[in-house]
């Protein structure tokens, strides 16, 4: 038989007591109870025994036996509550009826079981005290009216039974509730901490794709300053004793673009610096709001510095072409179509794919022939840049490359949904294409 649930903490996690006990605080109750049980059927006994003509020691012994049934209220408090109506005609057992009542109305067990075995008690209860009652009035020798005798045992009846067991269904409905709102409370923290694994997550995500975007915009910045400082480097060496004037414009041309470089540079680092990566919400107190995914979770200050109104745009290309007809490389721009304003991250975009090629073009090309192509379409713009075969006569700058160059210029591409194309040409050069949609 279920027990009535009293037997758990307030917390929710039972201190595990003996036998079926949930604790021993509850353990120590039901065996005062018990034992207080006992006591009073083993007096009210004694008075059976004599009514009813049996030795005293068996009443006695009749009542201590019955009246430690009480112990099982928790285990089996159907039983409890069989027995107190069993032994009501013996005038006996009227605190194990009480709480045999409360612990039924209060567990789980069954309503209609409830309301048949508190109404065998209610009967029990009337019948007992009717015939008591009439039999005192006769012995009083008074005289009452025909409603007295229904009226005491009816009263006297409902006095022991309801109040135990509406007690009883009180008691078992608010543990009921208690147990569904600290359910309800456990499956919220379980919600809450998920919740908070996904912000860390979403916040780790967007931390690890803010700092590969990062890299590669200075990747992007690096490479081709410093590729063209190299090359104005050799040809400074190569030229430097026999024509000193174009040394020296090589010369300022070199302190030129570490300038520039640094200045990039700075402007970045100091927008990183400015903005430090603070602590995912799972992280703080108190913060269950999840963080945002998409373009918004990486909408940094370095993002907008990066790709706002004052980076680079297709206006600079051309430039960026005389930066590299300055190193010596013969460079021929082609533009068709009605130039005209795209969004920030597609002009910085197709900026960086023609400033990559070129890089390229300096590391892997030197002396070849390029022709940069701009095209602007009605819903996208394009860009093409083709070198032909290195010259051989032309000097190597020995230039390093990690390999990274492509892949950048494809991420970027795509992650507009544009499309990237590249290889080898049939005349021995080396071809970028890049479509980037007009609106992101």
């Amino acid at each position: 038989m279920t027990t009535t649930g009293a037997h758990q903490d307030t917390a929710g996690t039972p201190a595990r007591g003996p036998w079926w006990w949930g604790r021993r605080r509850g353990a120590a109750l039901d065996i005062g109870l018990g034992v207080l049980s006992a006591l009073e059927c083993a007096a009210e006994g004694a008075g059976f025994a004599g009514d009813a003509g049996l030795p005293l020691p068996v009443g006695v012994l009749f009542g201590l036996v019955v009246g430690s049934v009480l112990v099982l209220r928790r285990r089996w408090p159907i039983v409890v509550v069989l027995v107190a109506i069993a032994v009501t005609p013996a005038e006996m057992g009227y605190l194990m009826g009480f709480v045999g009542l409360y612990s039924l109305a209060a567990c789980e067990v069954p309503r209609r079981i409830t309301a048949a075995l508190a109404g065998m008690s209610l009967a029990a209860s009337f019948l007992v005290t009717f015939v008591r009652v009439r039999q005192d009035v006769a012995a009083a020798d008074f005289e009452t009216g025909s409603w007295y005798v229904p009226l005491v045992s009816a009263f006297m009846a409902v006095g022991l039974t309801a109040p135990p067991v509406l007690f009883g269904l009180y008691i078992g409905a608010r543990r009921r509730l208690m147990e569904s709102l600290r359910e309800r409370a456990d499956s919220l923290e379980q919600e809450l901490s998920l919740l908070a694994d996904q912000a860390e997550q979403r916040a780790q995500l967007a931390r690890t794709e803010e700092r590969t975007r990062i890299a590669r915009e200075m990747h992007d910045v690096v490479a081709h300053r410093v590729s063209l400082m190299v090359v104005h480097a050799a040809a400074l060496q190569a030229v430097a004793l026999k024509d000193p004037q174009k040394a020296v414009r090589n010369a300022a041309l070199v302190g030129e673009m570490g300038r520039q470089a640094l200045t990039e540079l700075r402007e970045m680092l100091g927008v990183l610096r400015s903005d430090p990566v603070s602590p995912s919400p799972a992280a703080r107190p108190g913060a269950a709001r999840p963080a945002a995914v998409g373009p918004a979770a990486t909408a940094t200050p370095a993002t907008e510095a990066a790709g706002g109104e004052d980076g680079p745009c297709l206006g600079d290309v051309e430039e960026l072409v005389e930066q590299s007809r300055a190193a010596g490389t013969v460079v021929e721009l082609l533009v068709s179509g009605d130039a005209r304003e795209y969004a920030p991250e597609v002009e910085q975009t197709a900026y960086r794919v023609v400033q990559e090629a070129l890089t390229n073009v300096h590391k892997h090309a030197a002396g070849a022939k390029v022709v940069v192509r701009l095209a602007h379409r009605g819903d996208e713009v394009a860009m093409q840049v083709e070198n032909g075969p290195c010259d051989a006569a032309a000097a190597d700058a020995d230039l390093p490359s990690g390999g990274n160059g492509l892949v950048g210029m494809r991420e970027r591409v795509t992650a507009l949904g544009g499309v990237f194309v590249s290889g080898p040409t049939d005349a021995g050069g080396f071809r970028v294409s890049a479509v980037l949609p007009a609106t992101t």
